[in-house]
């Protein structure tokens, strides 16, 4: 992990956490046990995908909750179940962004997300990258390299001056086939505990 310039951070799993077991419980009591099981079995199709390629909106998601269900709940219901699964952006999680930045290494996110968890998350990260990328709004996801080549290309940096950090596995090897340096975080706050104080050496 030497002669690093950028970073790029994944979202869920590194800078906020998950909670499926409240996701589930909000969906549940809303009477959408079919779609609690996507959250409990961590199933990213269906609905889920095209909401994270940016195929559908927030409107046609809840309205294909309520199709699936049968609920009546509202869009707002919905959102907040679905919402229920991210745990915030923590105090020391945002300090060694800023720090990073401030180092001045270049800081950018790339999330297989949608516009719903990004709202919630955004504030969260005010002021804490220089660009972000998000599934929904370039209708490519990680593990797909394009991605990966998409962001280099828009940021305009080189792959071997640039850290990304991710939590799966096939994402880590997404990048790594591109040339860029990788940290696998395989419990949420690895990286604030490992990552050294300064990465250009």
């Amino acid at each position: 992990m030497t002669g690093i310039k950028n970073i790029i951070f994944d979202l869920g799993g590194v800078l906020v956490g998950f909670d499926s077991r409240r996701s589930i419980d909000a969906f549940s009591r809303l009477g959408c046990e079919k779609v609690a099981e996507y959250v409990r079995e961590h199933r990213t199709e269906d609905l889920f995908y095209r909401i994270e390629l940016g195929q559908s909106n927030t409107q046609d998601f809840c309205a294909e909750v309520r199709q699936m269900t049968a609920t009546k709940a509202s869009d707002e219901a919905i959102i907040a179940a679905w919402n229920a699964l991210l745990t915030p952006v923590t105090p020391e999680r945002k300090q060694r962004l800023i720090e990073l930045r401030q180092s001045g290494i270049r800081l950018f996110l790339l999330s297989n997300t949608n516009d719903m968890h990004w709202q919630l998350c955004s504030s969260q990260l005010e002021g804490c990258f220089e660009r972000v990328f998000l599934s929904y709004e370039m209708q490519l996801a990680k593990p797909n390299p394009e991605i990966f080549s998409e962001v280099l290309r828009r940021a305009d940096i080189d792959a071997r001056e640039t850290l990304f950090i991710d939590d799966n596995a096939d994402n880590i090897a997404a990048a790594q086939s591109l040339g860029i340096q990788t940290f696998h975080n395989q419990a949420i706050d690895d990286w604030l505990l490992q990552l050294p104080n300064s990465c250009n050496s």
